[in-house]
């Protein structure tokens, strides 16, 4: 067996194999080659964006926080200025009802006062007025009522009833 090459078929074989690999580069290579170009852009510009996104979001974090920190400082701030204004509505208003309790107590005393001397007007009017009916009886003279009185009250301002 004589190995033989055939010029024209090897030749032909040539041409057809480079008809079909421009063919193929014109329709296939090359919108292969295009297509996998668009998508490595796309993921080059992907991987962009999420680092990007990743350096806002870390940002947003710490601002996040920092607003987080200073809301709880500024809560704690405003409850201890109302916790303050509740104490120091507290203590007046202790201090306005231990006053009136104070003027409740002055009137009352006051009120007790006027009652013990109008009770002590009252008891002198009746010792008065049984002293004279008694003093009357007993004289069984009349002498009038005004000198009676007079005299009975001298008495009374003698004895500091």
């Amino acid at each position: 067996m004589e190995l033989s090459i055939d010029w024209g078929r090897l030749i032909l074989t040539i041409i057809n194999f480079m008809i079909l690999y421009f063919v193929l580069r014109h329709f296939l290579f090359k919108p292969v080659s295009n297509l996998i170009t668009t998508r490595q852009n796309e993921i080059d510009s992907d991987i962009k964006n999420a680092e990007d996104n990743k350096v806002k979001a870390e940002q947003l974090r710490i601002e996040s926080e920092t607003n987080l920190r200073d809301s709880r400082d500024k809560g704690r701030s405003i409850v201890e200025d109302y916790k303050k204004k509740a104490e120091s509505l507290f203590d007046e208003i202790k201090s306005d009802a231990g006053k009136e309790a104070q003027e409740v107590m002055e009137r009352a005393r006051k009120e007790a006062e006027r009652e013990k001397e109008m009770a002590q007007a009252e008891v002198k009017e009746q010792i008065v007025s049984l002293a004279v009916l008694l003093s009357s009886r007993a004289l069984e003279k009349s002498i009038d009522e005004e000198e009676h009185r007079r005299l009975i009250n001298d008495f009374i301002a003698k004895v500091g009833i």
